[in-house]
């Protein structure tokens, strides 16, 4: 079996589970937001149904359009306050320590390898950078397992995707997952489950796989997944609330497809509008000019984001005429980016730092574009009227290339800001 059938299988109760075969299996957690989440709970509440499974699984984080930005959405906000304290749930973080939902369980040891993760926001496949299977459903799917705990799925099929070669010094895991949609198209892995595995992935810190594995959903996969090894090992020792089960593939595991890439001389990639498989390398898009910049986002708002920012920002300015914006993952990130000084180089450069919060990625709050404007940004969608206006354009990047265009104004390789 593989990795994702192991888990599976494990969480059913069943020696064995193959492509196709359904099952009706135990979770570990279940998440919601305040987009999602008073959906399900209003479905609870219509079944008659007074108490969740269990306080600890159900978790709850109120990170799409806080800090509220209006009546409605402070409604929203509400209603997962209310209920959190109702449930006396375990995990829910209000405003100021609360993070955008996929950096901030892992971050906070919630998930760890091993675990059956459902969650009503598409980007819960996340976590299968942890070694775990998780996928996102729909709010009435997030009904059905916070009142008894379980989900009943279809087993996906398994692609393998192996990375070799030498990783320049701008290639990230974000590169990585767009050169990857790129190849194979927005349906190109559709309900199937994305094993990301060779040299490249056993080399990259847990921020990139956590980038690749977020980004799964946009070829249409049921999950990303990452085989457990010493990063993993590192990342959730001291981290994870409980023990960590460790799985991997078997050899001779069936893939319904293999495809393997040596990136050497890869360039850093960029998603042009108005699909995340519409790819090109940023040396053929210096032509396009930017009005907003964003950085951030559950894709890339961790650390190691923030530290690549920094580092091309460093003694910098933001390009006139042009908004550069922000936005740290978690307040544990923020702290620490504005212990190490970076937070003040964003500043410095004309940067404006925003708290944790989805904000613009979803044209929520934070940095809507106006029509006819353009945006590139480390997020993960660029669909036609994403960030706002239906006749605005979004780019998709790493941080890398976000920080050096926000320097020139224009979509711009790193070497030609920083040598």
């Amino acid at each position: 079996m593989t990795i994702t059938e192991k888990i599976l299988a494990a969480h059913a109760g069943r020696e064995s589970v193959r492509p196709g075969d359904f099952a009706c299996a135990d979770v570990d957690i279940a998440l919601g937001n305040d987009i999602t989440a008073p959906i399900a709970i209003r479905e609870l509440e219509a079944a008659g149904i007074e108490t969740v499974w269990d306080r600890e699984r159900v978790v709850l984080v109120p990170d799409h359009f806080t800090p509220n930005k209006d009546i409605a959405s402070a409604e929203q906000a509400k209603v997962l306050r209310d209920f959190a304290r109702a449930q006396n749930v375990t995990h829910y973080w209000e405003v100021g320590r609360v993070g955008i939902e996929h950096a901030l369980l892992p971050e906070q040891g919630v998930v760890g390898p091993g675990d059956l993760i459902i969650g009503a926001d598409s980007h819960t496949c996340t976590c299968g950078a942890l070694g775990a299977f998780a996928t996102g459903v729909g709010s009435t799917d997030l009904a059905a397992v916070m009142a008894t705990g379980k989900v009943w799925l279809r087993v996906p099929e398994s692609m393998r995707f192996t990375f070799t070669g030498e990783r320049g010094r701008w290639i990230s895991g974000k590169d990585l997952i767009l050169h990857t949609i790129g190849e194979i198209g927005v349906s190109g892995a559709l309900y199937r489950a994305m094993e990301f595995t060779g040299p490249v992935i056993e080399s990259l810190p847990m921020d990139d796989r956590l980038s690749m594995c977020n980004m799964a959903v946009e070829a249409g996969a049921k999950n990303g997944v990452v085989t457990p090894d010493a990063v993993t090992c590192d990342y959730v020792k001291g981290r994870l609330q409980r023990d960590a089960v460790y799985y991997e593939s078997d050899p001779d595991a069936e893939y319904v497809e293999t495809l393997e890439w040596d990136i050497s001389g890869l360039e850093p990639v960029v998603a042009c509008p108005n699909l995340p498989d519409n790819t090109r390398p940023v040396s053929e898009l210096a032509h396009v000019h930017l009005d907003q910049v964003v950085i951030g986002s559950c894709t890339n708002g961790r650390l190691s984001d923030l530290e690549v920012a920094a580092g091309i920002l460093r003694g910098r300015v933001v390009a006139d005429g042009l908004r550069c914006l922000i936005f740290p993952a978690t307040p544990t990130i923020e702290r620490e980016a504005l212990e190490r000084g970076w937070l003040a180089v964003f500043m410095d450069a004309g940067a404006v730092v925003s708290p944790p919060t989805c904000g613009p990625c979803l044209g929520g709050h934070m940095g809507v574009l106006a029509g006819g404007e353009v945006a590139l940004a480390t997020t993960n969608r660029n669909f036609t009227g994403r960030m706002g206006h239906p006749e605005s354009q979004v780019y998709l990047s790493s941080p890398a290339v976000a920080a050096a265009s926000a320097v020139t104004g224009r979509i711009t390789h790193p070497d030609e800001v920083v040598g």
